[in-house]
């Protein structure tokens, strides 16, 4: 292993080579107080590919205490913490110079409101280790007219002996971190688990703190500072939960069963459905969201005209269909906002889910309910509604729902369990006054589906149809944003799957509809074995199970989104369907 003299020497020697003898950088190098290691430097089209570098520093010089990480929750939090000081640090060391030129060589996975186990930072009891992407610096020449490329040495010492060290000392070293902040951080999350294992244990799919800061910016997930509404609870439905470190929370829980939500979308209905949605997160301080929690297999469920559908059994919505698709095995290239929603709860079971969401914000107005007033003057249909349908999933597989809405849920009322109202952003308990309605249900156009046999089928994925390849690449796998996937020559689109945290989440869903091609699709699993096989491997192995080589822009994935997203490849298909 050569050390930080020799490193300093090698790049001197580079300064204006050719930009292909960088590979001599391939190896490790000691620099005293961490260790440098690049596994490899690829070109593309004769172009330099921003290389991997992963920097081992050890605990004798990191000395992180071990009590921030002595359980998988903790570990979580402070590599979280390690990995947002070292984003903020590159940033700090961006900034533009008196020419007016910007530093921009290093780059990190940087982390957005939600807390995630990634794949760029680990944290253990002997060392820290971090991986980078390096934009390796490059001078052009101009050699008899012609501009040439080639190795910036000096700029490459810059970055290697003065960059890096700032960073890596700001950030990853304990002496300079914030005490409280560190603390804050792990402890924060640590009651949020806290709160995730009351659910479980008092039967409850969420709970939302008073004061709770569920508005955010369009589009964004931050907090939305212009719309100060902070989430206030009626007294008769406050309850107090004790975790760890805050002691006791106030807040409202929602149980298990069938709840209703009232609300104009403009009250905060859609605000607050959001944030259970997103509830399976836990979230930074700061954020507002710190004690909205939620279990974590709860899926929201939104329509979504125009996606694929690759032999779904929707009969229980459906015993006809306009297009002629057969309900029990329905498969389509565009679904329409009715079907897609329909396939969409049957994916989402036969992935394992346990709680559905929906809101009639983001749902197909003649999926979610119909209206019994004028039934008898349509004659009879062949379509089943949720609000129709509801009860019997609830009662028959033993799963929970949370539907919110102001005009299209009234159906809903007569067999919901709770039904609570959220108005100016305070949510009370209007149950009885709701029920005193005395609102006709709607009834299933075909009571004999049997729910249960339905979600025993399996379906076989043909793994050919998992391809992400192109031309003599075989592996293009990427993401820019949480909306797109790239995979092979298809292009995913995620928009719908509002779950998805962020890019390295949704690349590494990717990466795991590989991983499960390789390992289990060809051995003949049919799809819930092999979310199940993916999660326990994930679960032992880490995100490293996934690539061959270095990188550090993954960020795990629920089997919940992976399934979506393997419903929406537009070339996946299905094999056959067993009973």
């Amino acid at each position: 292993m050569k050390d930080k003299k020799e490193f300093y020497t090698l790049l001197a020697e580079l300064d204006g080579q050719p930009y292909s003898e960088y590979q001599q950088l391939v190896g490790d190098f000691d620099f005293s107080r961490y260790v440098i290691k690049c596994g490899g430097i690829n070109f593309e089209s004769d172009e330099l590919v921003s290389p991997v570098f992963s920097i081992r520093v050890p605990q004798t010089i990191a000395e992180t205490p071990e009590y921030l990480f002595d359980s998988p929750v903790r570990r979580t939090a402070m590599e979280d913490l390690l990995l947002r000081r070292m984003a903020s640090c590159i940033d700090r060391i961006a900034n533009y110079d008196q020419n007016g030129v910007a530093r921009r060589h290093i780059k990190v996975a940087t982390p957005n409101q939600k807390i995630l186990p990634r794949n760029a930072l680990l944290l253990t009891k002997e060392y820290i280790e971090v991986r980078i992407e390096l934009t390796l610096p490059v001078q052009t020449m101009i050699v008899d007219g012609v501009p040439i490329a080639s190795i910036d040495g000096a700029m490459a010492q810059q970055i290697f002996y003065e960059d890096l060290p700032e960073i890596i000392s700001n950030s990853l070293l304990y002496c300079n971190i914030d005490i409280a902040e560190a603390d804050e951080h792990v402890n924060n999350m640590e009651d949020a688990d806290r709160l995730r294992q009351h659910l479980g244990a008092s039967g409850q799919v969420a709970f939302i703190a008073s004061g709770a800061l569920v508005s955010r910016e369009a589009g964004l997930d931050i907090p939305d500072y212009t719309r100060l509404s902070p989430v206030e609870v009626d007294e008769e439905i406050v309850e107090e939960v004790e975790v760890p470190h805050t002691g006791a929370v106030k807040g409202m829980g929602i149980p298990n069963g069938l709840t209703l939500i009232l609300g104009e979308s403009n009250s905060g209905r859609v605000d607050l459905m959001d944030a259970i949605a997103q509830g399976i997160y836990n979230h930074i301080p700061g954020d507002g969201r710190e004690h909205v929690v939620t279990v974590a297999d709860a899926v929201s469920i939104r329509s979504e005209v125009g996606r694929s559908i690759q032999q779904v059994d929707i009969s229980a919505f459906a015993s006809e269909l306009t297009d002629g698709g057969n309900p029990s095995s329905y498969s389509t290239k565009g679904a329409g906002s009715f079907t897609s929603q329909a396939a969409s709860t049957v994916e989402a079971l036969e992935a394992g889910a346990r709680v559905l969401l929906y809101d009639e914000h983001s749902s197909s107005s003649t999926f979610l309910s119909s209206d019994t007033r004028v039934s008898s003057l349509l004659g009879k249909s062949s379509r089943n509604t949720l609000a129709a349908r509801a009860r019997q999933m609830v009662d028959e597989l033993g799963i929970s729902m949370v539907v919110a809405g102001s005009s299209l849920i009234a159906e809903f009322i007569p067999i919901a369990d709770k039904i609570l109202k959220v108005e100016n952003f305070c949510v009370s308990d209007i149950t009885e006054e709701a029920k005193a309605l005395d609102i006709v249900p709607s009834t299933p156009v075909n009571d004999s589906v049997n729910l249960s046999s339905m979600l025993s089928r399996s379906r076989w994925v043909m793994p050919s149809s998992i391809d992400p390849s192109i031309g003599r690449e075989d592996l293009v796998i990427d993401a820019d944003s949480a909306e797109y996937l790239q995979f092979g020559r298809s292009l995913v689109d995620l928009d719908a799957i509002r779950q998805i945290a962020d890019a390295d989440q949704a690349r590494a869903i990717g990466f795991v509809l590989y991983y499960a091609k390789l390992r289990y699709m060809d051995e003949g699993y049919p799809m819930r074995e092999i979310l199940d096989l993916v999660d326990r491997d994930l679960s032992n192995e880490g995100l490293n199970a996934l690539i061959r080589d270095i990188r550090g822009d993954l960020a795990r994935p629920r089997r919940y989104e992976v399934a979506a997203a393997l419903n929406r490849l537009p070339a996946f298909r299905v094999s056959h369907v067993t009973e």
